[in-house]
């Protein structure tokens, strides 16, 4: 594992299990907007980002889909294929030229068992994707749609991301669907949102100003 942030966190397994992972895994190269797996197609490895931002999505219909999340250096993508999950549940596809390390699922399960530190640690960073993803639900459930934005907009001005240059990255049409809205929508209230203060627009890129109004609007929904 070449990364920093990857060996950091490999660093808990012990010096068999992480030769077996080395031994077992493969480094990939995407360049911006390539797909790195689509939903319903058979997964044979975990992913690990080691470098770049992965746009993570549902397709729910023809033309329709909900980005769910941001994966960043470090996160574990098809990570419910240990535990058996055949085919990717989602799709994603790099924001920005990306690297990968792609790891065999079974040489990843019997790290896992053999070192509970690790595991620990694993699961924790799982936990904190499958919060965000009730958060999605509680905004398609309950929220009006200008609270769906500022909870969306919330996410994605997240230090991580931001730095990668997030918004650059986006398309209206991408913030509309991690907000469930339309595009249309997503447009008209980015721009109600700056009248009010609470962001400033510059082409494609979007700085919160006022996090507190945010904040709120997006807990009022």
């Amino acid at each position: 594992m070449t990364d920093n942030t990857t060996n950091n966190f490999f660093s808990k397994l012990n010096p068999e299990d992480l030769k077996i992972l080395n031994d077992k895994k493969t480094q990939v190269h995407y360049l911006k907007g390539e797909t790195l797996f689509k939903q319903g197609a058979f997964a044979p490895y975990v992913i690990q980002i080691i470098s770049g931002l992965v746009r993570v999505y549902l397709q729910t219909g023809h033309d329709k889909q909900v980005n769910i999340r941001l994966a960043k250096q470090g996160d574990f993508l098809a990570f419910s294929s240990v535990f058996g999950e055949n085919v990717y549940n989602y799709s994603a596809v790099a924001l920005n030229d990306t690297t990968i390390c792609m790891i065999d699922k079974e040489a990843l399960k019997t790290a896992l068992l053999n070192n509970p530190k690790f595991a620990l640690q694993a699961t924790s960073k799982n936990f904190r994707n499958e919060k965000h993803l009730f958060e999605i639900i509680q905004n398609i459930s309950y929220k009006q749609m200008r609270g769906k934005l500022a909870s969306a907009l919330l996410y994605l001005s997240d230090e991580e991301f931001l730095a990668e240059g997030v918004f650059s990255l986006l398309t209206r049409q991408d913030i509309a669907d991690f907000a469930t809205i339309s595009s249309e929508s997503a447009i008209k209230f980015l721009k109600e949102f700056e009248k009010e203060g609470l962001l400033k627009l510059a082409g494609k890129d979007i700085k919160i100003t006022d996090y507190n109004k945010l904040e709120e609007l997006s807990r009022k929904g």
